[in-house]
């Protein structure tokens, strides 16, 4: 295992992954939002929201097959139109 650096604490490797997915806060009502991971761990993604403000806990459901971790997340960091969030569950659609 190597050492991590101060910009890199994530224990897993980060893969890219250009990926659309929906945002969805459940049980408030609010529409679904679009959103694209632009990296994917395990167990954490990194999306970019593209300026809409992401609640601190939402679901995550990603188009397409492949590298996917369809779940809850809860944000763990917010830089700019980027957020990061760590996945709590998995769910089903």
């Amino acid at each position: 295992m190597h050492a991590l650096t101060p910009e890199e604490r994530r224990q897993e490797s980060r893969h890219p992954l250009e990926r659309l997915a929906k945002i969805i806060q459940p049980g408030d009502g609010t529409p679904p939002r679009y959103c694209l991971v632009t990296d994917i761990s395990d167990g954490g993604v990194r999306i970019n929201t593209y300026g809409f403000n992401v609640p601190d806990e939402f679901k995550l459901f990603f188009s397409g097959p492949g590298l996917t971790q369809n779940g809850a997340y809860r944000v763990v960091w917010r830089r700019g139109r980027y957020v990061g969030a760590k996945l709590v569950s998995d769910v089903r659609r």
